[in-house]
């Protein structure tokens, strides 16, 4: 039995809105604390699937996790085993990748299956893998499985071809331990490397640079426990940015950092947004006439491509031509033929889509097809006429932590029902 998400649309919303920790900050923080020799206690994780599919493979490790309310995790890898990760809870999501890293870090080997995620287009580990063997390991591959081991790691320099946030973040876990120093050139400078990077110091490593195109770590010998608070999920923050210049009367977003959030505030200044920035939230009003901006999607600090898709929600609603270039993923355009099936005016391009606009959307039967897609249907069905229907929410909860029940609180009218039909 599977649930669908239904939204009455045409409600304006009101209040205030507390933003999760970050998603893709947390499926690596969590991976990261097996490394200490004790406990983690990790504030602000999330209520998302994620964290449930994660601390099922600690436990697989024999690592003891505390819950404790409903956003403290306490880890505790005192007993760990290094067990092969073979259970399909890791091809459940596609951040168990980070227990590559860390098992390898830890007791230089590693046997696991593929991960797994939404899927977006070709996402090759290759570059972990390279940094890996970079470091002294050997890796091998066969029946789905990877084994990675190496007698002792050592540091090196490593040139990663493209900026990869995964890589970044899974090199420097396994180069914590390594004998001597390893630097990540083009490394990525996402908020979420800084904060790892920061959970690994608080533990003892030397990690140098972390948010620059060059980290450098100095192996240590033994990590200890720490307490670390996760920053404010940006996507997330994003998405209600967006959900308010789409549908606010007067709305407040608390507990952001307007920096991570730079490419996003100055196109919505650039459509004629009615904002005001402070220090952690920023408060926005109905603004009526929204005009079409150009965005082209690029690695931090560029305009995320996981707001791509629910930007082009609101940009239907915007007079004149909008037009997005996507970099990252040039195949992140299903959203497009779901906001099509409720009156939008969209060409696909290759790599990209032209929105006319402005257009009035009507309330119908859409799908999730991935994350942030999922995101740009609440985002439509928010603004639409009539009732639209939500398939495939599984996907919009491993993301969002309880988006229907932050938007009640708003004033939206969003419910789930059971749904019958088995074509999910």
């Amino acid at each position: 039995m599977h649930e669908v998400m239904k939204i009455e649309g045409g409600h304006q919303l009101e209040g205030e809105v507390t933003i999760s920790g970050a998603k893709n900050a947390t499926v690596a923080l969590i991976p990261a604390a097996v490394l200490a020799n004790g406990p983690v206690t990790i504030v602000g994780i999330p209520q998302i699937a994620d964290v449930d599919s994660l601390s099922q493979i600690l436990r697989i490790l024999n690592v003891e996790v505390t819950e404790v309310g409903a956003d403290h995790l306490i880890i505790n890898p005192a007993n760990m085993k290094n067990v092969d990760l073979e259970d399909d809870a890791v091809t459940k999501l596609r951040a168990s990748y980070y227990f590559m890293g860390a098992l390898l870090g830890k007791y230089g080997y590693v046997r696991m299956k593929m991960p797994g995620g939404c899927y977006l287009g070709p996402r090759p580990i290759d570059l972990h893998l390279k940094g890996f063997e970079a470091l002294g390991a050997t890796v091998e591959y066969e029946r789905g499985c990877y084994t990675i081991k190496a007698e002792q790691l050592t540091g090196a320099k490593i040139f990663l071809d493209i900026a990869s946030v995964g890589a970044t973040i899974n090199i420097m876990m396994a180069a914590v331990h390594a004998r001597g120093r390893t630097i990540i050139e083009n490394a990525a400078k996402e908020p979420e490397i800084i904060d790892v990077a920061t959970l690994l110091n608080k533990m003892g490593a030397k990690i140098r640079g972390a948010g620059t195109n060059v980290i450098t770590i100095n192996g240590v010998n033994s990590l200890s426990g720490c307490f670390h608070e996760i920053i404010p999920d940006r996507i997330e923050a994003g998405t209600f940015i967006i959900i308010a210049a789409a549908m606010a009367k007067k709305m407040v977003i608390n507990n952001i950092i307007p920096q991570h959030l730079d490419a996003l505030l100055s196109k919505l200044q650039d459509m004629g947004v009615n904002m005001k920035i402070d220090v952690d939230k920023v408060t926005i009003e109905h603004s009526d006439a929204l005009k079409a901006v150009d965005v082209t999607t690029r690695p931090y600090p560029g305009f995320a491509t996981d707001l791509q898709q629910p930007l082009t929600a609101l940009l239907t609603q915007a007079e004149g031509e909008s037009r997005i270039k996507e970099t990252i993923y040039a195949e992140r355009f299903k959203h497009c033929i779901e906001l099509q099936r409720m009156g939008a005016d969209i060409d696909v391009i290759p790599g990209g889509a032209i929105i006319h606009g402005p257009s009035r959307l009507y309330g119908t039967r859409v799908a999730a097809t991935d994350l942030r897609c999922g995101a740009a249907m609440v985002i439509a069905g928010l603004l639409a006429d009539g009732v639209t229907e939500i398939h495939n929410v599984y996907h919009i909860d491993r993301g969002y932590s309880e988006i229907d029940k932050k938007l009640e609180a708003l004033g939206a009218k969003i419910w789930r029902e059971p749904c019958e039909d088995d074509d999910e």
